[in-house]
């Protein structure tokens, strides 16, 4: 064998035994007559000892190990005289007898430490030399054991794992899709799937009653840091069931797997909020609840005093920042030019303190008396001390402005905490959104969305107001995942297909093989995906899903470890039917 012991596990009861070791050298110090070594695998790091005096060839040879060198190394566990209490092998160190070079190593790009002296595209380029980093790693051990403990739940609950194509037909409805040529039928395309949605719909029709899947899915959007064109869903669906089935079982999932990762027990349910009342309160159908600064709307106590932006505002909304009056002008300054930035969208951003002694300060102080700015300020229930920041515009859109400089202020005042977690469910989404420039609706899930039961009837009559069956897990501000109650009933989705604008041809020709199933006694069912990138980020507390993913592509879509997308030679386009038409120079 290479090695009789990992480089994680040898302990202070190990002293005195021989053992062979293999891994990579972490880095390597000459001290007077000794040299040390760590030596690191995927397990730890253990420190070896080569003395000058005891074998003076086998120094030397320690002297000429460079970074990276993967090495094989037997010798003697004793007790270290100066302990390491940040590794769990500082207790122990191992005397060398013997070396030996199983492969050398250019000088790495960037060191292997968790605080690298790497940049993103560098580490993306050298993917697998950043995964021998063990922060990197512990994110994807954390995964791997995330993926164990839903399959063991999952299965404990009755779900079977089906795995569902990866080629498929072209729906596009929503983000584009990534498409595939077929050389046995030219002119004719796959695409890869944006999720299992119709395949565990039919799994139902099947009798399959409770499937799950931890599946790669597609989309070809514009990327994020909790985006990348390939990602993994948790895809779940089940036979018979309410909404009220469905949220208490995949609850349920999600306090299983924060009580087995971070052994935090949630006994209380998960709060629930409606769209509206999220959209309102927050300006996003994704609140991150962990702090207040809840909206509050001040237009009726805004109008009439000659100030143009609120006057002729359609909304005029304002958040509380707690301890905050005492920001001076630069800092009030730095947060205008914040909301004017081009992902916020502002045009301005107003200001009132409410001073420790009571008085008040403003930005539109010209124009409302401090008795009116008061009224502002006691609807907001601002105390002495805080700020109050306003913004005014078109309902919506200055509504999800507001939520930019809430969460903006939420990390300045570090009331983001990733290590505080805070979960909710959002239901009673709209079954549909309006599109001013095609003047037609969209579905805003999917068209398989089932309308809820006490709006069916204003599916013709009032269409925009219909409310789906439809339900979001939020965990922290981040979307965990989401899903719905399908239509199982075919004059339902046919009247779902009319509504969105598709002929019975359009409809029968993108999803006819659905439509013929539920002729054959499809059940009710629904169900829900969450993003398993995003649970382990969540859990791993990190920003960007990018960190849980062993090879992933950067903002452009591009993997720079194998250079991909790339072109291909002019005989796979020939065999394919395929002509590339260049962008006029």
């Amino acid at each position: 064998m290479f090695r009789t012991k990992t480089c994680g596990e040898l302990r202070i009861g190990d002293t005195g035994s021989v053992v062979t070791l293999a891994g990579w050298v972490q880095r390597s110090r000459k001290m007077g007559g000794m040299t040390f070594v760590d030596l690191r695998d995927r397990y730890g790091i253990t420190q070896i000892v080569f003395d000058n005096d005891t074998d003076s060839e086998l120094c030397e040879a320690a002297n000429k190990l460079g970074r990276e060198y993967v090495v094989q190394i037997t010798g003697k566990v004793a007790e270290r005289t100066s302990k390491n209490p940040n590794l769990p092998t500082g207790d122990i160190e191992i005397l060398a007898t013997a070396i030996k070079v199983l492969n050398r190593s250019d000088v790495p790009p960037f060191t292997i430490e968790d605080n690298t002296d790497g940049g993103d595209d560098l580490r993306m380029k050298y993917r697998y030399l950043d995964l021998r980093r063990s922060c990197v790693r512990k994110n994807l051990e954390l995964r791997h054991r995330m993926a164990f403990e839903i399959r063991r739940y999952l299965d404990r609950h009755g779900f079977i794992e089906v795995e569902t194509p990866v080629l498929i037909k072209s729906t596009p409805e929503g983000a584009r899709d990534f498409v595939v040529p077929s050389r046995m039928n030219p002119g004719e395309f796959y695409a890869l799937p944006q999720s299992p949605q119709t395949f565990k719909q039919l799994l139902m029709v099947s009798g399959f009653d409770r499937y799950f899947q931890i599946v790669k899915c597609f989309r070809d959007e514009d990327l994020r840091a909790d985006r990348q064109p390939e990602f993994t869903q948790i895809d779940c669906e089940m036979s018979f069931v309410e909404q009220e089935d469905v949220l208490n079982m995949f609850e349920g999932l999600v306090k299983h797997i924060f009580k087995y990762v971070k052994d935090i027990d949630f006994t209380e349910p998960f709060p629930r909020m409606t769209w509206a009342d999220a959209m309102r309160l927050y300006g996003s159908d994704k609140p991150d609840t962990r702090f207040g600064m809840q909206f509050v709307e001040i237009k009726d106590l805004t109008t009439g005093a000659g100030f143009a932006v609120m006057d002729d505002a359609e909304y005029v909304g304002a958040i509380v920042a707690p301890g905050c009056a005492g920001y001076t002008r630069k800092q009030l300054d730095q947060l205008t030019d914040y909301v004017k930035r081009p992902q916020v969208g502002a045009k301005g951003m107003m200001w009132v303190k409410l001073e420790q002694d009571g008085s008040i300060k403003s930005s539109v102080g010209k124009f409302y008396s401090d008795d009116i700015l008061r009224t502002w300020l006691d609807r907001a229930g601002a105390n002495p001390g805080d700020l109050m920041l306003i913004l005014a515009g078109p309902t919506m859109k200055t509504r999800k402005q507001l939520n930019e400089l809430r969460l903006h202020m939420g990390s300045e005042l570090g009331l983001r905490d990733p290590q505080k977690f805070s979960c909710l469910w959002v239901v009673d989404f709209p079954l549909f959104e309006w599109d001013d420039e095609t003047q037609r609706y969209y579905a805003m899930h999917h068209p398989f969305t089932a309308p809820n039961p006490d709006d069916v009837h204003m599916l013709d009559s009032d269409t925009g107001a219909v409310r789906a069956t439809a339900y979001d897990m939020v965990v922290n501000g981040n979307e965990l995942g989401g899903g719905s109650i399908r239509i199982h009933d075919s004059e339902l989705q046919d009247k779902m297909f009319h509504l969105l604008g598709l002929s019975e041809d359009e409809a029968r020709y993108k999803f006819g093989f659905l439509m013929d199933a539920f002729k054959f006694g499809a059940p009710p069912h629904g169900g829900l995906a969450f993003g398993f990138d995003r649970f382990v980020s969540i859990l791993a507390g990190l920003d960007s899903i990018r960190d849980v993913i062993a090879f992933p592509k950067n903002n452009s879509g591009r993997d720079m470890m194998i250079d991909a997308p790339s072109e291909i030679d002019q005989s796979q386009l020939d065999e394919l039917k395929i002509d590339i038409i260049k962008d006029a120079e």
